[in-house]
């Protein structure tokens, strides 16, 4: 990915022009422009920029696309961990009464970048759609920690949240987890996690376009390596961030498609999400063909024509197919939640 710093105020403009895209055949037309803009952006590759200024072209992106953020409500709390304070926000429905079901979110950005900012139109989106409430966890990224801080962090949280819910205004015995990109990855490791730990128990797992092992040479990264928003280069530099330890890579706590049937068998129901054009597709759909094989009930969805990231980039958030696939992630979790 190469984003410029000027490129991100005019991303706006690329849901107006979708119409006159040309380009790869099969990629959506908005989400075409949108790569066409990112190609003639001439920014450096992410994976050149130190984590402060990648953040920073992340966060100018996002704001610089407006987008529809209203009917829900933000509380900021701070809770103990393993003897240490984490950062939460509690997101409801506006006017819902009652301590409602949850689901943690766990957001992505390859555990370098992103935050509750870059995340909130993603996170609306699944409150307002599911009516359940959502806890969003402030992990500590990378490489200011390294693994495995930050799914400590996630699954402490999500204990913390079963066992104190009340305190927040939520049922901790309705409990999912969610999660995009790495946080993805996280909330499958939670649920492994609760599962060893035997608490807590967790009701769903929504898996949106995760990454699920460290391992760069499948058949979709070798044909999607380049040139369509998340590259080979940059997933490579998120992992050498988290972790360059080959055997803590190969932990099912980082690569939880490493796991065992065994080790899989009794996890929540799972929904997995997967777009076509993405590097991370193959392992996404072989870590909810595995679940499938350990007995987990799956729903695995291809969203073709479709990048990384495309439920999290604003500048695709009114894209039908995207609009489809918020649908089917809320509906999935108020289902399970009920």
């Amino acid at each position: 990915m190469k984003l410029s710093r000027t490129l991100t105020v005019g991303l706006l403009a690329i849901a107006v022009n979708s119409a006159f895209a040309t380009g790869s055949p099969g990629v959506e037309t908005t989400t075409q422009a949108f790569l066409q803009a990112l190609e003639a952006g001439g920014g450096k590759p992410l994976e050149t920029l130190s984590p402060k200024d990648a953040r920073a072209v992340l966060s100018g992106a996002q704001a610089s696309v407006q987008v529809d953020v209203s009917g829900i409500q933000v509380e900021r709390r701070s809770i103990e961990v393993e003897g240490k304070s984490l950062d939460i926000r509690v997101i409801r429905p506006v006017g819902a009464n009652g301590d409602l079901p949850v689901f943690m979110f766990f957001h992505g950005g390859g555990w370098v970048l992103g935050d509750y900012p870059t995340h909130e139109r993603l996170i609306h989106d699944l409150v307002v759609g599911s009516g359940a409430a959502a806890v969003y966890v402030d992990y500590t990224p990378s490489p200011e920690a390294k693994f495995p801080t930050a799914i400590n962090q996630a699954y402490g949280a999500t204990r913390w949240v079963a066992e104190h819910g009340k305190q927040i205004g939520v049922d901790g015995s309705r409990l999912a987890v969610v999660g995009n990109s790495v946080g993805g990855n996280m909330a499958a490791v939670v649920a492994i996690k609760a599962k060893e730990a035997g608490t807590p128990k967790l009701r769903f797992q929504a898996l949106l376009w995760p990454v699920t092992d460290a391992d760069f040479n499948d058949s979709s990264y070798n044909r999607f390596a380049d040139g369509h928003f998340l590259t080979r280069g940059m997933m490579k530099w998120f992992w050498d961030n988290y972790t360059t330890d080959p055997k803590q890579r190969s932990d099912i706590h980082a690569s939880p498609l490493r796991a065992s049937l065994e080790q899989l068998t009794g996890l929540p129901p799972a929904l997995v999400q997967t777009a076509e054009m993405d590097v991370l597709r193959d392992e996404g759909e072989a870590y909810a063909r595995k679940l499938n094989a350990a007995g987990v009930p799956v729903t695995a969805v291809r969203y073709n024509g479709m990048i990384h990231d495309y439920g999290l980039l604003n500048v695709l958030a009114q894209v039908p197919s995207v609009r489809d696939a918020m649908t089917q992630a809320a509906l999935a979790i108020k289902q399970h939640l009920q």
